[in-house]
């Protein structure tokens, strides 16, 4: 897949998802939510708001649950953007839900989505700017950063999509394994989630639906993807970082 070397447009909003309970990762957050358990000293939705603001991210939305005075404490010491709190106190809306929710706050032109207990270690580019470069949305309605299994940590599935040439996705078979894994950062157009409620629901229907239409694309990740959903995934993150260093 050849990516365009002319000037491409950012997003200038984002949503950052953080509702999670983090059960997998207790005790640890027993007394914190998972987004503010630390890798390296530095809060797990910092990496994904540092790669944000990297990238002129202007206005970030992010949906609290658990212990949702914690997280508005911590974001309230971002001064290098908007910070929008979207409260999902009263219903957990999983990602998809959440996202509906949050629309009014996000306006009308495509944002970026990025998960807040994934992040990465950008190779020799930054990832945000690969996906941008990406995006065309002539003809996508979605685009995801996919990682490879050999370029991750903390991740033992059998993969999410195949890949064809030009970056189109698709499901992996149900007995079928692929090496590519949704990385947690994806550009969405607002019209995707048309018609939909304020209720429960994963992304993944999303994903379904371009798929459906051919309007699902990927680019791949350039670095190590990290993803960070129990308490053994700390040490492995951290050792991603010393590795990393050590190249």
């Amino acid at each position: 897949m050849t990516l365009r070397t002319v000037p491409h447009k950012k997003p200038k909003k984002a949503m950052v998802l953080a509702a999670g309970l983090g059960k997998r990762m207790r005790p640890i957050t027993s007394t914190m939510p998972k987004p503010l358990v630390e890798i390296r000293g530095k809060a797990l939705i910092d990496y994904g708001l540092d790669a944000l603001a990297r990238n002129g991210v202007e206005t970030v939305v992010v949906n609290v649950h658990y212990l949702p005075d914690l997280m508005r404490a911590h974001l309230k010491k971002r001064t290098d953007m908007e910070i929008v709190i979207s409260d999902e106190r009263e219903e957990l809306l999983d990602s998809g839900g959440g996202i509906v929710k949050a629309l009014p706050l996000l306006g009308d032109e495509p944002f970026y989505v990025v998960n807040s207990d994934t992040f990465w270690i950008d190779g020799y580019r930054d990832n945000l700017d690969l996906l941008s470069e990406l995006w065309d949305g002539a003809k996508m309605d979605v685009s995801l950063l996919i990682s490879d299994m050999r370029q991750s940590t903390g991740y033992d599935g059998r993969g999410d999509f195949v890949m064809d040439a030009e970056g189109r996705l698709t499901r992996v078979g149900e007995r079928d394994f692929s090496p590519f894994i949704y990385a947690g950062a994806a550009i969405l157009k607002p019209e995707v989630f048309a018609g939909m409620a304020v209720e429960k629901f994963s992304l993944n229907r999303v994903f379904d639906t371009t798929i459906e239409a051919g309007r699902l694309f990927g680019v791949r990740l350039d670095g190590v993807w990290i993803t960070v959903g129990t308490p053994a995934a700390i040490r492995e993150a951290e050792a991603a970082f010393l590795a990393s260093a050590a190249a």
